[in-house]
């Protein structure tokens, strides 16, 4: 099992940016995509954005193309979400979410991710 740690997550004004880490720890291997997640009270957990850490593919979600952008630095194992042109609708518990697997039917879909961090909240106000 991989353990995973979020962190940057906290509050900004719209329009503000944060950066996000998802670092890595444990015995059993590097994963080899790494993805991630918010979710908002009430609402569904919703895939944002994901990385092929192996085949270097990057995924978005719709309600994040073009303001949000995901990369990694191996050395580190850690992946990071950068989050720019934050609106209020943004607002959620991030987490990240690791597979070992080679190749995802869904790189947005949580359900094709093992293990999970503990979350960060964002929070995006007017």
């Amino acid at each position: 099992q991989v353990q995973l740690a979020e962190s940057g997550g906290g509050s900004v004004q719209v329009g503000g940016s944060l950066r996000l880490s998802c670092a890595a720890s444990g015995d059993t291997g590097r994963p080899k995509q790494v993805g991630w997640f918010r979710q908002a009270p009430g609402k569904e957990r919703e895939g944002v954005a994901a990385i092929d850490l192996s085949g270097g593919g990057k995924y978005y979600g719709d309600s994040v193309k073009g303001r949000f952008i995901v990369s990694h630095d191996n050395t580190k194992k850690t992946v990071f979400l950068q989050m720019n042109d934050l609106k209020p609708e943004d607002t959620a518990m991030y987490y990240c979410a690791a597979a070992r697997a080679y190749f995802l039917r869904n790189y947005l879909g949580p359900s094709e991710y093992p293990d999970w961090g503990q979350g960060t909240q964002v929070t995006v106000s007017a």
